[in-house]
C-alpha cells in the first residue's frame, strides 16, 4: 500500500456507514416505502452552513470533479444499474437478517453508537458481510482485502470477513467463449485443440478452464467473467466518492489518510482486471527461481503470452496435491520434511531476493507436484517490501524463529514507532503472543477424494492464524506502533509456514537446522 498508514477508527467509520446504509433500507424489505430522512442529514446541513469559506468552495468543486470523473470512467448506465442492484441487495440483506434475528441486534448497536456508547461491532460486521456477499465481485474482493488487512481495519470486521468466500456460480460456456475469442482476436479453434466447457473453479472475477493448446500441451485458462470490469469500476467509484464525501463532511478525517487508502484499494483492485499484470508477477517469480538455481525444487506455472491478454491468462496446468495432504506428499516425495523446508526456503528467499513475494500461501496455493517440486499458484495477491523497512522485517523474522521476544520488539519499533515506546513492556506483550503460537495444537482429519479414496490431511485453522495476527497488531497498537499493511501480509504468511512446520515437521528447529535459510542466503539443500 505504498507505506500508507491509517487509523483504524477512520476505516471503522466507513464500515459503520455502509452498515447504516443497509439498515436505513430495511423498511424496503417490509413495506416497499422510502425511509425518508437518513441520519446523515444533520452533518450535511452542518457542512452546507460552513461552505461559504474559500477552502470549502474549493473542496466542494474538487469533490464534484471527482464525482464526474468516476461517472465518466464507469459509465452512467453501469452506475444506475449497479445502484438499483445495490438497493435490492441491501433490502434482501435486511430481510434475511430480520428473519435470523440479527437485524434487531444491529439496530441496537447503531442506537448505542448514537448515544455515544462503546459497542461490539460484531453485529454490524455480520450484516455488512452478508451485504458484500450479495453484491458479489467487487465487494467479495473488498471483503477479502479487509480480512487480510488487520493493520487497517478493526478486529471485528477482519474476523467476520474471513468468511467472505470468493466462490460463485460459473458463467455459461458461450459467454466465456465470446470473451476468449474477442480478447485473443481469433476463433477458439485457432488457439486451442480442445477447451473444457465445465470450469475447474469459479470465483467472483474469473473462472478457470482446462484446455489443450494446438501443440498438445495441457494448460489452465483463467477467463474474466463478462461485465465484471464495468461492475468493479462502478462499485469502486462509489466507495471512493463515499470516502471523499465523508472527508468533505468531516474534515478531521483528512488527517487519517482514509481517502488515500480507499484510492489505493481502488487502484489495486482495478489492476486485477488486467491479467497481464498477474502474468508479469508469475514471470518475475519464475525469473527469481531461475536466477537462484531453485527450479529443481520449486516451480510457478509457465505462462503462454501468445494465448493471453487483459482478460485471458493461459498457463501451464499443474498436477499435484496440497501441502497439507499427508498421503499425497508421501506419494510424490521421498522426504516430506525436506519438501516442506524447500517451500519455506523458497518463499523466505523471495521476500528478500525477488521484486515480489507470494502473499497468499494457504494450502490451496502450495502444491506438491508429481515430480516432487513445490508448486506456487495464484499470483493475484503479492507483496512488496519497501527498502526502508526490509532490515526491520529481516530482524523480526530471525527473532521470531529464535523465540526472541525482545528482538521482535526492537524490530517492531524500527518498523512502526510513531513516538516513545517502552521496549520492555512491548517485549513482555510479544512474549505472550509467542507463547500462544507455541501452544497451538494440530489436527489430522480424513477427507474423501473420489468415491473410493479417503486421505489424511492436516487441518489448518485459518481463524487461529487470523486471531494470532490480530493479537500481534493489537500489541503493536497498544504500545504506540502503527504498522504498514505489507507487514500484516508478510506475518500472515510466516504464521502459515510456522503452522506447516509444527504440523508436518514438529521436531524441526528452523534456526539451527542447516537446511533452513530463512532468506539469509546460502545454499538450499534438496534431499
Amino acid at each position: 500500500m505504498k507505506g500508507l498508514r491509517v487509523h483504524a477508527s477512520a476505516m471503522l467509520r466507513l464500515l459503520r456507514g455502509l452498515a447504516l446504509l443497509t439498515l436505513t433500507l430495511a423498511p424496503w424489505a417490509f413495506c416497499g416505502q422510502s425511509v425518508g430522512r437518513t441520519p446523515t442529514a444533520a452533518p450535511a446541513a452542518t457542512a452546507s452552513a460552513a461552505s461559504g469559506s474559500g477552502d470549502r468552495d474549493r473542496q466542494a468543486r474538487q469533490l464534484l470533479e471527482d464525482v464526474l470523473a468516476v461517472v465518466q470512467s464507469a459509465g452512467p448506465e453501469a452506475g444506475a444499474v449497479r445502484g438499483l442492484q445495490a438497493l435490492q441487495a441491501a433490502a434482501a440483506t435486511a430481510l434475511e437478517a430480520a428473519q435470523d434475528g440479527e437485524l434487531q441486534e444491529a439496530l441496537q448497536t447503531i442506537q448505542s453508537l448514537a448515544r455515544g456508547q462503546s459497542v461490539d461491532d460484531a453485529p454490524l460486521a455480520r450484516l455488512l458481510r452478508r451485504l458484500f456477499q450479495k453484491l458479489g465481485s467487487t465487494y467479495v474482493k473488498l471483503g477479502q482485502f479487509i480480512a487480510s488487512s488487520p493493520t487497517l481495519f478493526p478486529a471485528a470486521y477482519v474476523r467476520e470477513f474471513q468468511r467472505c468466500l470468493d466462490a460463485t456460480e460459473p458463467v455459461g460456456f458461450r459467454a466465456i467463449r465470446r470473451v476468449v475469442e474477442a480478447d485473443l482476436g481469433l476463433p477458439l479453434g485457432r488457439v486451442f485443440a480442445s477447451f473444457e466447457e465445465t470450469p475447474l473453479a469459479s470465483a467472483s472475477v474469473a473462472q478457470v478452464h482446462a484446455a489443450v493448446l494446438l501443440s498438445g500441451e495441457r494448460v489452465a485458462v483463467k477467463v474474466q467473467k463478462p461485465g465484471v470490469g464495468q461492475i468493479l469500476k462502478a462499485d469502486l467509484g462509489f466507495l471512493f466518492i463515499a470516502a471523499r464525501t465523508l472527508e468533505f463532511l468531516s474534515p478531521e478525517l483528512a488527517r487519517s489518510s482514509l481517502v488515500d487508502i480507499v484510492a489505493e484499494i481502488r487502484s489495486s483492485m482495478l489492476d486485477e482486471l488486467d491479467f497481464t499484470k498477474e502474468l508479469e508477477n508469475i514471470e518475475t517469480f519464475r525469473s527469481f527461481l531461475q536466477r537462484n538455481g531453485l527450479e529443481r525444487i520449486a516451480a510457478a506455472p509457465r505462462t503462454i503470452p501468445e494465448a493471453s491478454s487483459k482478460r485471458v491468462l493461459t498457463m501451464e496446468l499443474f498436477n499435484g496435491v496440497p501441502l497439507t495432504d499427508l498421503e499425497g506428499i508421501r506419494q510424490y516425495s521421498s522426504n516430506p520434511e525436506q519438501t516442506l523446508i524447500n517451500a519455506l526456503n523458497v518463499w523466505s528467499m523471495s521476500v528478500r531476493g525477488c521484486e515480489i513475494f507470494h502473499a497468499d500461501v494457504h494450502a490451496g496455493n502450495l502444491l506438491v507436484l508429481e515430480d516432487g517440486r513445490v508448486g506456487f499458484l495464484d499470483f493475484g495477491i503479492v507483496g512488496r517490501i519497501p527498502s526502508e523497512i526490509w532490515f526491520a522485517v529481516e530482524g523480526l523474522v530471525a527473532s521470531f524463529a529464535a523465540g526472541d521476544a525482545r528482538g521482535m520488539a526492537r524490530s517492531l519499533m524500527a518498523m512502526g514507532a510513531t513516538g516513545t515506546v517502552d521496549e520492555t513492556a512491548l517485549a513482555d506483550d510479544v512474549a505472550s503472543v509467542l507463547a500462544r503460537i507455541a501452544g497451538l495444537e494440530s489436527e489430522v482429519v480424513l477427507r474423501g477424494r473420489g468415491p473410493e479414496k479417503v486421505v489424511a490431511e492436516v487441518a489448518l485453522d485459518s481463524e487461529q492464524v487470523t486471531d494470532l495476527l490480530l493479537e500481534v497488531v493489537r500489541v503493536a497498537d497498544e504500545n504506540g506502533l502503527k504498522l504498514p499493511r505489507e507487514f500484516a501480509l508478510l506475518v500472515k504468511q510466516a504464521l502459515y509456514f510456522d503452522r506447516y512446520t509444527k504440523l508436518l515437521a514438529p521436531d524441526l528447529d528452523p534456526v539451527r537446522d542447516s537446511r533452513v535459510s530463512l532468506g539469509r542466503g546460502g545454499s538450499v539443500i534438496d534431499v
